[in-house]
């Protein structure tokens, strides 16, 4: 078992709202409740001691941009963290106390200090200093420095909207929740740490620093919030030139880098459609891909960041995966914008974020749906022929209808940037949320499809339309295999909708698949390619080594990185010098990516792996005991642990580490699964059979768990209890292959050959290409 990615949530709320995958990012569609604030030394835009070579600060750039910088000056960029000072902190600190089930809070000031006092890492009540501000609107969180260079965002955030909206008060960020010390949900807990969580998009050009010897933080940046260097890379190049005879002949004025420059857009309205008739290419690298940065959900693989280049040359975005999107694409957890614009129509035809936000506010260019205006004929799309809706002040907006808002971290309303069309019709059939009931909430959505189809014919689905490949993906369904490949193979589909539909395709293996996956690994995109690559998990080795080895050398890091990481367990002995040369080059960079997070159990869990796969079993062991170190209660790590001592002969230090695992997080599946499995091995049946047991019943929505013990059942002569968990485990899960071939086996021990004819053509869905079962069905017929 191993983690894919290190996508984490800051479970700490910034006053920006937007967070990202492992970090926390400002959001860009409100302007700060504040004075714009002024440059100064050491304040705003001031040039950090910890600065890497190459960056100047923001003041630097103020002389000859007199327009952009009280601009930027007003947005939540420049206010995204603050040292806590009277000027920058928005709570009430007048010895204000809250309270939370399990947890309460106090803060006052102590002279010129901002304090806390609330329960610790020990679950002892103590009196913290909060060091920084976090963020300004609607809410601001604070942090607290420890000595270890670890800082920590507390869990009570202070509401800045105004008392009439409801603001103006502390409240607890999990409201539902009681978090105790231990949790890595505390503020103590690493999924509260600002190093990893939440610094790189709040900060400029940071680097981490993490000393995994030491598991101490010397974490520096160049500023402490978001300043002009944190878009347009390093500009000691930019400035000198500018200060220089300013030659024409410099690339990029001096910068080492810039974003994508797209061609001239024509927006002119067609007015049979409303809409402007053309849209533009879209060039690798644009500003999209800089907003990206801190507005996807992502995990990072480097900090030498640079504009123009695809997010995947140092972050690997996740994928429309289940548990952050909605099956149709919609966001569901903590996902951002770039996610969601990135599936939109306005992104294929090449808007960009600039084009509604002004970058350096990151206020609309408009006030609420005016901005849609500035390509949309208002006339057209505010008529009640559109809307279904009277106008007049109560009537829908493009936003409420083409932007359904959650709210998340308590107050932070966000919107869905992928502008779809409300699809009431795929919430009566696929539990997919829309617009229309956001609103009527008292209405079935069958009520909201039937007034949409009235509207506007039954026909009219939009341009995202993967909503049913994706929720029968979901279910194991074959009925998902076509609709993938279809989107898979459709250069108009959305990258990330052919990534994440690559993704989906390894549940359904066919040799139509099979292609399909192949011809991925060459998609212009490179989330595509990283999606296909790690397809190739499981492939015969020389098959892997055969279409991956050409990777190695791909232009982007994420691609190679992965590419690494599939080949791990290839020998170099048997290489040419060459190929040796490339596939270690690749290696490195897999393992620098690790590192950087050795702060993180999923890294020392992901480099673990790697390294058992390389043959290096001991240093696979010590970074599988130190991911423990770091959280000893993360069941997979347990897992890979004991799976390490399996593989090496050491049963008894095996079953050990899953007893403290299981110890540690009692309704964990995954260790008692494992174990079952050990005792197994040591013949210990009845022990066995009761851990095997006891993780189907804490997870028994997996298919796994309840395929071995169900076979455990049948080896210990207990067939008709083995019928049993079969029946009620295909219930939850009834397209797992290997739950059907058990239930085929039972039904023709049992001569049941009407109940095998079923199981059977469903394997055959599943399994198309298998001979074994096509005889089979002809066979049983």
């Amino acid at each position: 078992m191993s983690f894919r990615r290190l996508v984490g949530v800051c479970a700490s709320a910034l006053a920006t709202g937007i967070l990202t995958a492992g970090l926390i990012a400002m959001a860009s569609a409100v302007s700060a409740p504040r004075e714009p604030g002024a440059l100064a030394p050491g304040g705003i835009g001031a040039l950090s001691e910890g600065a890497p070579p190459g960056f100047v600060g923001s003041a630097a750039c103020a002389d000859c941009h007199a327009a952009e910088t009280p601009a930027w000056l007003s947005s939540q960029h420049a206010h995204a963290m603050s040292r806590a000072e009277p000027q920058t902190v928005l709570g009430n600190f007048d010895d204000a106390r809250v309270t939370h089930p399990g947890s309460s809070a106090r803060f006052f000031r102590d002279g010129s200090r901002f304090m806390v006092e609330t329960e610790g890492a020990d679950g002892k009540t103590a009196a913290f200093e909060i060091t920084d501000t976090f963020g300004v609107h609607p809410l601001q969180q604070y942090l607290v420095t420890f000595p270890d260079g670890r800082r920590q965002a507390l869990p009570f955030a202070y509401d800045t909207r105004t008392a009439a909206e409801g603001g103006q008060r502390w409240f607890h960020l999990y409201p539902d929740q009681t978090i105790a010390p231990s949790d890595v949900l505390h503020w103590t807990g690493m999924q509260q740490n600002w190093n990893f969580m939440c610094a790189e998009c709040h900060s400029t050009a940071l680097r981490k620093n993490y000393d995994a010897a030491a598991n101490r933080f010397d974490t520096r940046f160049s500023e402490i919030s978001v300043g002009c260097e944190a878009c347009h890379g390093p500009a000691r190049g930019h400035v000198d030139w500018a200060k220089g005879p300013r030659d024409r002949e410099v690339p990029n004025k001096g910068f080492a880098s810039v974003a994508a420059l797209r061609p001239p857009a024509d927006w002119t309205i067609d007015p049979a459609t409303g809409s402007p008739a053309h849209g533009v290419s879209r060039p690798a690298g644009d500003v999209v891909e800089t907003c990206a940065r801190c507005h996807a959900r992502r995990s990072i693989l480097s900090e030498d960041w640079r504009p123009g280049q695809p997010l995947t040359q140092t972050h690997l975005p996740t994928s429309l995966s289940e548990g952050l999107f909605e099956a149709d694409g919609t966001m569901q957890d903590e996902v951002f914008n770039d996610h969601s614009f990135k599936q939109s129509l306005m992104y294929a035809r090449g808007v960009t974020c600039g084009d509604c936000h002004e970058p350096h506010s990151s206020a609309l260019r408009a006030p609420g749906s005016a901005v849609c205006a500035q390509c949309h004929l208002p006339e057209k799309f505010a008529s009640e022929a559109h809307t279904g809706h009277a106008p007049g002040p109560k009537a829908p907006d493009c936003i409420a209808c083409h932007m359904p808002a959650r709210t998340y971290m308590v107050v932070d309303t966000r919107h869905d940037h992928s502008f779809r069309i409300p699809r009431p019709d795929l919430s009566a059939r696929l539990g997919t949320p829309n617009a229309c009931n956001d609103c009527h909430k008292d209405k079935a959505a069958g009520w909201a499809a039937e007034a949409v189809a009235r509207w506007h014919g039954p026909e009219r689905k939009g341009f995202l339309t993967w909503a049913e490949a994706f929720h029968d993906a979901r279910g194991g369904d074959p009925a998902a295999r076509e609709a993938l490949i279809r989107l898979a193979m459709t250069p108009a589909t959305p990258a990330i909708v052919r990534a994440t539909a690559v993704n989906e395709l390894r549940s359904f293996p066919t040799i139509a698949t099979d292609a399909v996956l192949q011809k991925a690994l060459a998609d212009p995109d490179p989330l595509v390619r990283i999606a296909a690559i790690e397809n190739a998990a499981g492939l015969p080795l020389d098959t892997r080594w055969r279409r991956l080895a050409p990777l190695l050398t791909d232009s982007v890091a994420g691609v190679r990185v992965e590419a690494a990481n599939q080949l791990a367990d290839l020998p170099l002995a048997a290489l040419s010098a060459a190929d040796r040369d490339r596939l270690v080059t690749a290696f490195g960079e897999y393992e620098a990516a690790q590192r950087l997070n050795a702060d993180r159990p999923e890294a020392r869990s992901n480099l673990g792996g790697f390294l058992l796969r390389r043959g290096d079993v001991a240093g696979a062991e010590a970074e599988f005991r130190a991911g423990l170190k770091l959280q000893p209660d993360l069941p997979a790590l347990a897992v890979n642990l004991a799976d390490l001592y399996r593989v090496t002969g050491r049963e008894r230090e095996a079953q050990e580490v899953l007893e403290r695992a299981i110890k540690a997080n009692p309704d964990a599946a995954a260790p008692r699964h494992a174990l079952g499995l050990a005792l197994i091995r040591q013949k210990r049946y009845g022990e066995a059979l009761n851990a095997l047991k006891r993780a189907y019943e804490l997870a028994p929505g997996n298919a796994r768990y309840a395929y071995v013990y169900a076979v455990a059942l049948q080896s210990l002569g207990r067939a008709q209890d083995s019928a049993a968990v079969i029946r009620e485990a295909l219930s939850r899960t009834p397209n797992d292959a290997d739950l059907l071939a058990l239930a085929l086996n039972e039904a023709m021990r049992s001569g049941d050959v009407e109940r095998a004819r079923g199981v059977v053509s469903r394997l055959a869905l599943l399994r198309p290409d298998d001979a074994e079962i096509a005889r089979l069905q002809m066979r049983l017929r």
